[in-house]
C-alpha cells in the first residue's frame, strides 16, 4: 500500500516537471530568477570595480568596454553598483515575503479552519490593512520606524500579510471539508495536527503562486522606498536609490537611470512569468497544458 502511494506521488511529480519544462513562460521566468539569484549571491565577485569607489576623472563616462554601463556623477561604475544592488533587492524581497507569508498563512489558516468569531476578528483586521495602498502603507510604516533596509523589510512584510491571509483562508476553506480531514478527526487527531499535516500541505498551490507574485511586488516596493530615500541609504547601492540619483542626470547621463530601471523591470517580469506559469500548472480551473 505504501509503495503504491509513493509511486503515485512520484508519478504526479514527474508529470508536473514534464508540464513545467514545456511551459515556455514558466521556464523563461525560472531562467531569469536563477540568473538574478546568481548575480545577487556572487555580485561582489563578479563586479569589476568597487561599487562605492570614486574616480572623478571618469565622471559621466558613457557605456563602453571599460565601464559596461557607464559611470555616475562621482565616477562610480554603474554596472558594479547594479550587481551589488541585486543583493539588496533580493535580500529585502525574500526576507519580507518570508515574514509576511509565515504570519499571513498562519492567520489565514486559523481564520479558515476555526471560522466564526476568530474568522471575523482576523479578516476584519486584514481588511483594514488591505484598504491602504501598498506603497502608501509601507511609507507610513517607514515614517514610524525610520529609514533603513531592516525597517524597509518590516514595512513590506506588514503590507503583504493581508494578501497571504486571504489566500490561505480561501485555500483552507476549500479543503477543510474533504474526506481526509474528516478521517483525521475520526482518528482523534488534534486541530493543530490536522491543520499542519493535512490542510496546509494540500493548500500550498495558491500560496506558492502568491509567494512568487509577491516577490515581484516586494522588489518594486523596495525600489520605491529607496527611490524616496527611505530604504537603502547612501553610499550603498540599490536599484531604487540609483534610479533616484539618475533622474537628475537623464539628459547628461541617461545610463544612470535606464540600467537600474531595466534591472527592476527584468526582475519583476521574471517573478511574474514564473508565478503565472505556476498558476497555470497548479490551478485546475486554468487550461491544462498537454
Amino acid at each position: 500500500m505504501a509503495v503504491a502511494v509513493l509511486q503515485k506521488r512520484e508519478s504526479r511529480v514527474s508529470e508536473f516537471v514534464r508540464k513545467a519544462l514545456r511551459h515556455q513562460l514558466l521556464m523563461l521566468g525560472f531562467f531569469i530568477i536563477v540568473l538574478l539569484a546568481v548575480v545577487a549571491v556572487f555580485g561582489r565577485q563578479l563586479a569589476p570595480y568597487d561599487p562605492n569607489g570614486m574616480d572623478f576623472g571618469a565622471r559621466f563616462a558613457p557605456p563602453g568596454l571599460k565601464h559596461l554601463f557607464g559611470t555616475d556623477e562621482f565616477g562610480r561604475d554603474v554596472f558594479s553598483r547594479i550587481l551589488y544592488g541585486a543583493a539588496v533587492s533580493f535580500k529585502v524581497a525574500f526576507i519580507a515575503v518570508a515574514i509576511s507569508a509565515s504570519v499571513g498563512v498562519f492567520l489565514g489558516a486559523m481564520a479558515g479552519f476555526y471560522g466564526r468569531v476568530l474568522d471575523e476578528i482576523i479578516m476584519r483586521l486584514m481588511d483594514i490593512l488591505f484598504a491602504f495602498p501598498a506603497v502608501l502603507m509601507a511609507i507610513t510604516v517607514m515614517a514610524i520606524l525610520g529609514r533603513g533596509v531592516t525597517n524597509a523589510m518590516i514595512a513590506i512584510a506588514i503590507v503583504y500579510i493581508p494578501i497571504f491571509a486571504r489566500v490561505a483562508r480561501g485555500a483552507v476553506l476549500s479543503v477543510r471539508g474533504r474526506e481526509y480531514v474528516t478521517a483525521a478527526r475520526a482518528l482523534g487527531q488534534g486541530n493543530t495536527t490536522i491543520i499542519f499535516k493535512h490542510i496546509l500541505p494540500n493548500s500550498l498551490g495558491p500560496i506558492i503562486v502568491q509567494t512568487s507574485l509577491s516577490l515581484a511586488f516586494a522588489i518594486l516596493a523596495e525600489a520605491a522606498l529607496s527611490f524616496f530615500g527611505l530604504g537603502t541609504q547612501p553610499p550603498d547601492p540599490s536599484w531604487g536609490r540609483m534610479l533616484s540619483e539618475g533622474r537628475s542626470f537623464l539628459r547628461q547621463a541617461w545610463w544612470m537611470g535606464v540600467f537600474p530601471g531595466l534591472a527592476i523591470m527584468v526582475s519583476v517580469m521574471g517573478f511574474n512569468f514564473f508565478g503565472d506559469g505556476l498558476r497555470d500548472l497548479l490551478d485546475p480551473r486554468m487550461k491544462k497544458i498537454q
